[in-house]
């Protein structure tokens, strides 16, 4: 394939520049190389770019050797999608799209999954639906035994991560939220993921711009970032993405997606404070949120 053929999306190029990183915009110059080199080794027939597309990933329909529908998504190596691949390979297509190839150069990550079509979002559908497909999709991902010598990272370490993050931002913005309520929600940050009764592969960033329509199962799951950890978490991030509920009900919000997750409600409020105290330093808008369930969390 030419490399002069894989043209780079405007959404793609204008994050590279935004980051300021070298590194970054040396990987971006020498990616049309790379989807070209990964096409001929594994003899896909690449389509453009999807658009508006990624901030630090090229995804493009691709037809494999065996004329499988698929999508090639070659990603900018970092932490926080690093088992990506990994993750999907355990599933297996359980709940979430298979994997059928994998590698990872230098700074690029390359998979190649399954296409989803007709390949409608999730967060196109009404919101009540979108919570009973989270719950049904979560059960579907959590059922699937972990292998003994998976090598993923825990959620606990994340906490610390995001926690030490946390701290540091406070302290650049210390009324952004009562500190009391920093202290307790940081120490329960802290303290949930040491305490989990069961433990699962987590996708950690399942929402509903996340899950899309397939032919296969009426939905899957695409870019997990996969951890392994207390169950009750993987709701979060479709938690705080139902913008309106969030900051209406909270509480009722929690209790029905825990509800068709089937998963321990209080759990999932203190998971959903501590995550709001985490993140109000950066984003204001969440400590309303993080106040109005602080009596159910603490309590």
């Amino acid at each position: 394939m030419d490399p002069a053929a894989v043209t780079v999306t405007p959404a793609l190029a204008e994050a590279t520049a935004r980051s300021g990183d070298p590194a970054r915009a040396r990987w971006l110059a020498e990616l049309p190389h790379r989807v070209a080199d990964v096409a001929d080794r594994w003899r896909l027939h690449l389509g453009a770019p999807f658009e508006p597309g990624g901030t630090s990933s090229w995804v493009a329909p691709a037809l494999d050797v065996h004329g499988r529908d698929a999508v090639l998504k070659a990603a900018w190596t970092h932490a926080e999608s690093r088992d990506e691949a990994a993750g999907l390979a355990v599933w297996a297509g359980r709940g979430a799209v298979e994997v059928f190839a994998h590698a990872v150069e230098e700074q690029t990550t390359v998979v190649l999954v399954e296409r989803c079509r007709p390949g409608v979002e999730l967060r196109t559908r009404p919101v009540e639906e979108q919570h009973r497909v989270v719950g049904d999709l979560v059960r579907q991902l959590h059922a699937v035994p972990l292998p003994a010598d998976h090598g993923f990272r825990t959620l606990q370490q994340m906490c610390v991560a995001w926690g030490e993050q946390a701290r540091a931002g406070y302290e650049r913005a210390p009324s952004a939220l009562d500190p009391g309520l920093v202290g307790e929600g940081l120490a329960l940050w802290d303290e949930l993921p040491r305490t989990a009764a069961e433990q699962a592969l987590l996708c950690t960033d399942l929402h509903a711009s996340n899950v899309l329509s397939a032919q296969r199962s009426a939905w899957l799951v695409v870019d997990p970032k996969p951890y392994v950890g207390d169950r009750c978490y993987d709701l979060v991030q479709h938690l705080l993405n139902c913008d309106r509920e969030l900051h209406t009900d909270p509480r009722g919000l929690v209790r029905a997606v825990a509800g068709a997750a089937g998963l321990d409600d209080r759990r999932v409020v203190q998971w959903l404070f501590a995550r709001c105290v985490q993140e109000s330093w950066r984003w204001p808008v969440l400590a309303p949120v993080a106040q109005a369930l602080s009596a159910a969390a603490l309590g």
